[in-house]
């Protein structure tokens, strides 16, 4: 399946990942169109949640691939599962803010063409598939360098 969604050229691929090290969460999103990698985003916070982490990283991969246009399908792959259900849940107070955002961007979507779809799969880290397992290996190879080392918030 995924072969035939990355080859097509209406359908946006958006892969997530994150990781946190000493308390600094490192979250990447990755946008592929055509088989072809076209948007990388990486963002560093600290003192977050990984729920947190994750539905920005699905909030800017929505927000990146809604910019493209001729796009009807947008693929969200990631890892958290989960925390993609968030998105969904009216009763969630604690991710009320990246949900509002989130919905926001699919009502534009959703409103531009009313054939527009979105699909959200999961792929556990283990299967080490290629373009999660890159954005695996590139959220935790991050290092953050501090301007004041003593000061980590």
């Amino acid at each position: 399946m995924v072969l035939r969604y990355s080859s097509d050229l209406h359908t946006v691929l958006v892969i997530t990942n994150a990781s946190i090290k000493n308390n600094i969460t490192t979250f990447i999103s990755y946008i592929h169109l055509a088989n072809q990698p076209l948007v990388k985003t990486a963002y560093h916070t600290s003192f977050v949640t990984t729920t947190e982490t994750e539905l920005f990283a699905i909030r800017c991969g929505i927000n990146q691939a809604c910019l493209f246009n001729n796009i009807s399908k947008i693929i969200v792959i990631t890892n958290f599962i989960h925390a993609a259900k968030k998105i969904f849940d009216c009763g969630s107070y604690l991710y009320q803010i990246h949900s509002a955002a989130i919905l926001s961007e699919l009502r534009a979507f959703f409103s531009s063409n009313k054939f527009n779809t979105i699909e959200f799969w999961e792929c556990p880290s283990k299967l080490r598939w290629r373009f999660h397992n890159d954005t695996d290996k590139d959220s935790k190879s991050f290092s953050v360098t501090f301007s004041y080392p003593t000061k980590t918030s």
